[in-house]
């Protein structure tokens, strides 16, 4: 391994703190490789304009990287400028489906890292919600459908809801004018919880979204932990921190001379729930002992 070996980190929107860079270092480190000893690291971002990041992923590769590692949001933009510069993404999700690789045994492109289905993932949000508020009838649902996944995770969801009997109300935003139209909405018909899809756009969003809920009194279930974190109620996913420190394996296996397309796709080992019993109460939510048991973390 030569101090020369380079990769490059693109992202909608770098955090420099957060838990998943520091993870993916964290993992690349116990590994052997050490930042401006053995290996480079590029980073770009797009600050959340999605413009931005086909020419980005360009200039990525003019820099002829040895591996790109394509945050969630940034797949497409890197897979579009590059058919042999191998690319790690920390997160891959629907990587079959949304024609990314071939297989998860054998991805047999040059695109490759852990990831998941949201089938599962979605039903089990509902069925988590339910559990919360039994007499639960009516679930907003607020999502982007020109995301990655999100019209196949609305397929999920309409599918689960028939088994818990419960109905949807799709509240589509696909730019920020968007928004305050779905918020609009579910005053006028207010619906007795809140599920969010996770997408550039509700995440940049989180803030204002969260701070709509609390004031309306409406439960909600996110996709991501930092979500909770930051206010709402209930999240349940895979360990991004997990996955992003077994993406640094993945790096340190193309380092090595592996192909991407040789490399499965691994299928997340953590999943967490994550629960704000802060927020429960400012909503009037009583949280089921049950779930309070196999809660991952409970934020006071």
């Amino acid at each position: 391994m030569s101090w020369q070996a380079a990769l490059t980190i693109l992202g909608l929107v770098l955090g420099l703190g957060t838990a998943q860079r520091a993870a993916f270092l964290e993992g690349l480190r116990e590994l052997g490789y050490v930042v401006g000893r053995n290996i480079v690291i590029e980073y770009r971002s797009a600050a959340w304009n999605r413009e931005l990041l086909p020419d980005l992923a360009v200039e990525l590769v003019e820099l002829k990287v040895d591996v790109i590692v394509a945050v969630p949001g940034t797949v497409e933009a890197a897979r579009d400028a590059t058919k042999t510069i191998p690319i790690v993404v920390p997160s891959l999700i629907d990587p079959v489906e949304e024609g990314l690789v071939t297989s998860l045994a054998r991805p047999g492109r040059n695109v490759t890292g852990p990831g998941w289905s949201t089938g599962e993932l979605t039903g089990k949000r509902l069925e988590l919600l339910k559990e919360t508020i039994p007499k639960l009838s009516r679930i907003a649902v607020l999502w982007t459908p020109t995301s990655q996944g999100g019209p196949r995770e609305w397929q999920h969801a309409q599918s689960a809801a028939r088994k818990l009997r419960v109905t949807l109300q799709s509240l589509e935003v696909r730019d920020p004018a968007d928004v305050p139209k779905a918020f609009s909405a579910m005053t006028q018909r207010r619906p007795d919880a809140l599920i969010t899809f996770a997408s550039s756009l509700t995440t940049a969003y989180r803030p204002i979204i969260v701070e709509f809920a609390t004031k309306q009194r409406l439960p909600t279930m996110f996709s991501l932990r930092a979500d909770v974190e930051a206010g709402g109620l209930i999240s349940y996913a895979p360990s991004l921190t997990d996955t992003f420190r077994r993406a640094a394996g993945y790096v340190d296996k193309i380092l090595k001379g592996a192909s991407p397309g040789d490399l499965p796709i691994e299928q997340p080992t953590r999943f967490e729930l994550v629960i704000n019993l802060k927020t429960a109460r400012a909503l009037g939510v009583t949280i089921p002992q049950t779930l309070l048991l196999q809660a991952d973390r409970v934020i006071e």
